[in-house]
């Protein structure tokens, strides 16, 4: 029986911490002031904690109420953790993992800078995860990660790596919503870093890049295609530009008569316009676009008024079955074409890339070099070519 500790004018008024009523009943208060309750209870030598509401929706007397119900439980042996993870289990089923994953893609939307982001959590939790989404969240072992893990682990080490710790969060989300418990098949520490090899150190600032010499017979490929997504991979290599900076075009930025695209600040890396000249080819799929525009973006997704999918120009590597090279990288493939077989002076090849040039060199040049980027990206059309 609670010794009666609190009062509702100390609950009240109660500051950030932990406050006790007696016999485990405890009144949390976050830093930011939100007031919880929570029964703390040991079982089996091992420490555990039940929440029971949040204060003001469950009063002090009701919390009481909660905490005698929960504290007969345990003292019977049952953990009122399991009893309320059977209760809630019995009374609405056991989620997927499908169903969970999608519940944390939608609930973490908020805290990612972007819609790439977003975009690689959904492909990761869906495709990779194709195999386990169908199965009840509780049902998940560490045989079905590692049947997932497994083919990633050495070919595609970041993937894999990524994918791991998604599969660990939505396990964990299960297990907060009451419908696993015990230890997360999926945790890396102490678990899987002992049933799979330790992956080699992973080279940052660098990403898989198709040898320059593969990109012509690479783009004929890639021409057979008429999906969209394949003319924007295109248009992207062509003009030497980034993922978002492709997808997130709008025509409004596009001058076909000048031949000239203008990047606003707010969408560069460097937060600095950029001007991209249009070379043949890339003015030929503007214009194959144009007559069959639809709204503002030139390369519009599914959903109005909204671009194609950041993951599109990946999934068309991946259908073409083009492995260990990334979109990014067709900009090192660029890079080094440039450095090796021409004789474009450097700050023109990293002027047509929008690298910022720092020190005394980047301090005096004032212009952007279009014109001598302009004969740089036609001869990197042609030998696309």
């Amino acid at each position: 029986m609670a010794s009666g500790k609190l009062t509702a004018k100390k609950v009240e008024a109660a500051k950030a911490g932990r406050h006790g009523d007696g016999a485990g009943l405890w009144l949390v208060v976050s830093p930011a002031g939100s007031k919880r309750w929570a029964y703390r209870f040991t079982l089996a030598g091992k420490v555990s904690e039940i929440g029971l509401g949040s204060f003001p929706v469950v009063s002090l007397a009701e919390a009481r109420d909660k905490a005698a119900e929960a504290r007969r439980l345990h003292k019977g042996g049952v953990s009122p953790v399991e009893a309320k993870r059977a209760a809630k289990i019995e009374a609405h089923g056991v989620p997927t993992f499908g169903e969970i994953s999608d519940d944390l893609i939608a609930s973490k939307a908020s805290e990612w800078r972007n819609e790439k982001h977003k975009a690689q959590w959904v492909m990761t939790l869906r495709e990779y995860c194709a195999p386990i989404r169908s199965k009840p969240v509780d049902e998940i072992e560490t045989a079905d990660v590692l049947e997932i893990l497994t083919p990633l682990w050495q070919r595609a080490p970041e993937t894999a790596s990524r994918l791991r710790g998604r599969i660990e969060a939505a396990l964990d989300a299960a297990k907060a919503k009451g419908y696993r418990s015990g230890e997360n098949p999926a945790a890396w520490r102490g678990h899987l870093s002992h049933l799979l090899p330790k992956r080699q150190k992973l080279t940052r600032g660098h990403h898989a890049a198709m040898p320059y010499a593969e990109v012509p017979s690479f783009i004929a490929r890639l021409r057979e295609r008429e999906a969209l997504a394949a003319m924007a991979l295109e248009f992207c290599i062509l003009t030497a530009t980034r993922t978002g900076e492709t997808l997130g075009a709008r025509w409004s930025e596009i001058d076909l008569t000048g031949k000239v695209w203008e990047i606003p600040a707010h969408r560069m890396k460097a937060a600095k316009a950029h001007r991209v000249p249009l070379c043949v080819r890339a003015l030929e799929i503007l214009e194959t676009l144009a007559k069959g525009r639809t709204g503002d973006f030139v390369f519009p997704g599914k959903s109005s008024g909204k671009a194609l999918s950041n993951m599109s120009m990946e999934m068309v590597l991946r259908r073409m079955k083009i492995e260990g090279v990334t979109v990014h990288g067709f900009r090192s493939a660029f890079r080094d074409w440039a450095g090796n077989e021409t004789h474009f002076p450097r700050e023109v090849c990293e002027a047509a890339l929008a690298h910022v040039v720092g020190g005394v060199e980047g301090a005096y040049r004032r212009g952007d070099a279009l014109d001598k980027r302009r004969k740089l990206l036609d001869a990197w059309s042609q030998y696309c070519a």
